[in-house]
């Protein structure tokens, strides 16, 4: 975006405007080639989502200009009385899985810890921790805006941001976020339509393992919630002192020993934790780590792992554990022999919903023949559509919803035979 650029596009911008006799704050949207030329997309008369850019980068309020002009004040400043300086970003925060086709994500914010505000980090958000994100409105939780003085400085602001945001209860595009900035083609500006696409090796990673420090820090986070837990029950008891609500393994000659399970995926990952006092050896695929732990406040813990010291936060939500560990989130299942629980995907031959929506078209018919990929219904669900296909060949028996009823995340809506 050059000075030149920019001042053919302002001029552009207000000429439209004026065209139509138009007061008040505006937006008028180009869409623009490499070779300098713009065209005209839109005027929306209101600021648009991306308006703490411009006010990171002038130091100005533009909320509040437009109050000024509605209220019939003139502007505070006149165009060539603006100055630019430095670099600033914004990202968009959304309940939403990237890793599949960035479809929504709705349940109830469990944890929500945006990084903290300074001069350089600005969070603007309408919802706060406990809150739902439902399917009936946009799922955008917060706008995350970066400045610096230039634009490898804002995006390493952006970065360090995106790491220590940390979400728990829905899917976020955090992680999605994190792998863009640090995109080379993004870094170095190099900006296009077809970014995406181009670059999906990079943003789209082949799913790779839970690593060794989260697998043991999830461990460590379970022993001391059932810790924690167990003092807390302790206290409202009729024998608070009783040794029967300890839980550091005592046992009169051998040390007391255990596994605790996890899934990562389809893996089922067997933790044996062997208790020794005041802490813990921990063996993991065959390796041992003598590891320490202490609460801190709300899920936050301080972990050593052998001489290492880690802070790190592990939130329980239902089966789920989400591991916040060096700016990353690993989400991890917990296995419980007495409870299993298939997760997701294709139940008894059906196919379930992606997300809560409302079923608007039925494809198919029962007793249909189809092929794979074929489709089958049509679920609305935040403003987009979505085409539930076929998995496989096959038949399909009965729809489980008709069109206009409402489903739930998970639902069973065909049921379906595949051809052997």
């Amino acid at each position: 975006m050059t000075l030149e650029r920019r001042r053919q596009m302002g001029e552009a911008a207000v000429a439209a405007a004026r065209a139509v006799g138009y007061v008040g704050a505006g937006t008028v949207e180009f869409i623009a080639n490499q070779d300098g030329s713009f065209y005209f997309m839109e005027m929306n008369t209101r600021l648009q989502v991306e308006h703490p850019v411009t006010e990171m980068i002038t130091g100005q309020d533009l909320v509040e200009w437009q109050l000024r002009v509605a209220a019939g004040q003139p502007l505070p400043l006149a165009q060539e009385q603006l100055q630019i300086r430095g670099h600033a970003l914004e990202a968009r925060i959304y309940a939403e899985d990237a890793n599949k086709g960035f479809l929504p994500s709705t349940g109830k914010l469990i944890r929500l810890s945006p990084p903290a505000e300074s001069i350089n980090v600005r969070v603007d958000t309408g919802v706060e921790e406990g809150d739902e994100i439902t399917p009936y409105y946009d799922p955008m939780i917060a706008k995350l805006i970066v400045w610096d003085e230039h634009r490898d400085a804002a995006l390493a602001r952006m970065r360090k941001a995106l790491a220590d945001y940390q979400v728990a209860g829905v899917t976020t595009n955090i992680d999605f976020l994190s792998r863009l900035v640090a995109c080379p083609a993004f870094a170095g500006a190099d900006l296009d339509t077809g970014l995406i696409e181009r670059q999906k090796d990079f943003l789209f990673p082949a799913a790779q393992a839970v690593p060794r420090d989260a697998l043991l820090v999830a461990t460590v986070g379970e022993l001391l919630w059932e810790q924690h837990e167990a003092k807390q029950k302790a206290k409202t008891s009729g024998d608070p002192w009783s040794p029967w609500h300890a839980r550091d393994g005592w046992r009169m000659n051998l040390s007391a020993a255990r596994m605790i399970g996890f899934r990562d995926g389809d893996s089922l990952i067997e933790v044996q934790v062997s208790y020794q006092r005041d802490q813990w050896n921990i063996n993991l695929n065959s390796e041992t780590t003598l590891a320490r732990g202490k609460k801190l406040d709300g899920d936050q813990f301080a972990v050593e792992l052998d001489d290492r010291r880690l802070i790190a936060s592990v939130v329980a939500v239902d089966d789920k554990r989400h591991v916040f560990l060096h700016g990353a989130t690993y989400i991890l299942l917990r296995d419980d022999p007495l409870h299993l629980v298939e997760a997701g995907g294709a139940q008894g031959g059906g196919l379930t919903a992606p997300m809560p929506g409302k079923v608007v078209a039925l494809l198919a018919q029962a007793g249909q023949k189809v092929d794979k990929g074929a489709p089958l219904l049509i679920l609305e669900a935040m403003k987009m559509e979505h085409t539930i296909t076929a998995p496989t060949a096959g038949t399909v028996k009965a729809f489980c919803y008709a069109a206009g009823e409402q489903v739930s995340d998970g639902a069973a809506l065909v049921e379906f035979d595949s051809e052997k």
